[in-house]
């Protein structure tokens, strides 16, 4: 089951399309990735990272106001052990590229194979120690 913005998880799913990054935590849920919380905008995300500090970040690239990449880039200045994973719909090559340089673990475009991300998620959590 996810959990709420409030209590601490080991992913955290950033997206603002509300009812499609809550059904991605239940089907992520079926595989095996339990400790999930949901947040729907980058200064909610920076705020939770700020008082969780999730293992992995799993972050929209285009969202209002606080876009994920600064979100990446504030992630990585201030939690680098943080494993961060762009998912987007509308990400560009050099986009990707910028993602990489900054620090994302990895850079994938929706849609994608929910067993992919997945099996994603779980390699950056080893990353960071530990079992997923």
């Amino acid at each position: 089951m996810s959990v709420s913005a409030t209590t601490t998880a080991e992913y955290l799913l950033v997206d603002d399309e509300v009812d499609f990054v809550v059904t991605l935590a239940e089907r992520l849920e079926l595989r095996h990735l339990d400790s999930v919380a949901v947040v729907h905008d980058g200064e909610t995300a920076l705020g939770y990272i700020a008082a969780h500090t999730p293992r992995v970040v799993v972050l929209d690239l285009r969202m209002p106001g606080t876009g994920g990449m600064e979100v990446l880039k504030t992630v990585k200045e201030r939690h680098p052990e943080i494993e961060v994973i762009i998912f987007t719909g509308h990400g560009s090559e050099k986009e990707r590229m910028m993602a990489l340089e900054l620090g994302a673990f990895a850079y994938l475009e929706k849609p994608v194979d929910i067993e992919q991300l997945a099996r994603t998620m779980q390699e950056a959590r080893a990353r960071v120690g530990g079992e997923p």
